[in-house]
């Protein structure tokens, strides 16, 4: 009992350090939506949310924060789901959305009712909710800019997108197709959907490879790059040049490779933290502040001078990443 009252009173000096009030949002309740989790990023978002709301709610900064995971990336059983958090009287939704615009019913419903609305990463676009997202599309361009840098002479591109029909996907392939246009020495020669997990990447990759012409680079979306290593290998096919997307083992296989023959590529993905943003916007709109609808968040790069120090700080299976304080959030929410 005493290191429990210990580490409480441990946290809450730390979130009145940051200057969180406390008094308008102590008996809030804020839930967590989530899609999907059946990947590496999904799994560290989650986790990220239970590190940094657990203690916020043994603070007393708000009620509960409690985190709902469908067990299928379907819209309408998530949309299912945000009706039963609507009745069980929350007074703020953290969604990360199957669709950017078949929740909006639903959203509004929420609005109506008086919650308050933050989407993030897979935002929705009805206007009474906020969203905080990176910008996907730069994300998509920036692979394709930083290939142009390496291989000047351009080459054939295979590319892996992530879950079909969810708006990330949609963006980052956007911005990938848009560069490779602006860069005719590209030709991307296949193209398949890996769902941002490593297994289901190796599996597709290796079922287009039969195919395929030579393949200089590959251009994903995160999770994936790895599993598309291990399909080229496995087919006795030159390992081209893959995009990576912070994950451990990607990160692990490219030192590896670095190591042993001077491999060189970069590595891109919004940080699984971003949840925790989410949530501390929640709970500063709760407590009355001011807050622009949208917000957009850097995303994550690693390149090959800072690998090594990323990878230190990635746990095993996890993602690099970066978790967001109250004070944090009041510097985004800022413009800062």
């Amino acid at each position: 009992m005493l290191k429990k009252t210990l580490a409480c009173t441990i946290a809450l000096s730390a979130l009145l350090a940051t200057g969180v009030a406390m008094a308008d949002t102590k008996d809030k309740k804020i839930a967590l939506s989530n899609n999907y989790a059946g990947n590496s990023w999904r799994q560290a978002m989650l986790k990220s949310w239970d590190k940094v709301t657990k203690p916020a709610v043994e603070a007393g900064i708000v009620a509960a924060a409690d985190p709902f995971t469908t067990s299928e990336n379907q819209v309408t059983e998530q949309a299912a789901q945000i009706q039963n958090l609507i009745l069980q009287g929350y007074n703020a939704i953290v969604i990360n959305a199957a669709s950017p615009d078949a929740l909006n019913g639903v959203v509004k419903q929420a609005c109506d009712a008086g919650i308050v609305v933050v989407s993030f990463d897979g935002i929705v676009t009805e206007p009474c909710a906020w969203r905080i997202a990176v910008d996907f599309e730069k994300m998509g361009a920036s692979e394709v800019e930083y290939l142009a840098k390496k291989m000047p002479d351009g080459g054939n591109l295979l590319e892996i997108r992530g879950l079909a029909g969810v708006f990330v996907d949609d963006a980052i392939s956007k911005g990938i197709n848009e560069t490779v246009a602006k860069n005719p020495q590209f030709k991307i020669v296949g193209s398949v959907h890996g769902d941002w997990a490593q297994e289901v990447a190796q599996k597709a990759v290796a079922g287009i490879l039969p195919s395929l012409p030579e393949v200089k680079a590959v251009v994903t979306q995160g999770g994936d790059g790895y599993g598309a290593a291990q399909a080229f290998a496995a087919a006795g096919r030159p390992t081209p040049t893959i995009i990576m997307g912070n994950r451990q083992d990607e990160l692990q296989w490219w030192k590896e490779q670095k190591d042993k023959n001077g491999y060189e590529t970069m590595s891109v993905s919004i940080a699984p933290g971003v949840s925790t943003l989410a949530f501390w916007v929640a709970q500063m709109i709760l407590d009355g502040k001011d807050v622009p609808k949208d917000l957009t968040v850097p995303f994550l790069r690693i390149d090959q001078d800072t690998l090594e120090a990323n990878l230190a700080t990635t746990e095993k299976g996890g993602v690099a990443n970066v978790e967001y304080t109250a004070e944090d959030a009041a510097k985004v929410v800022a413009g800062k």
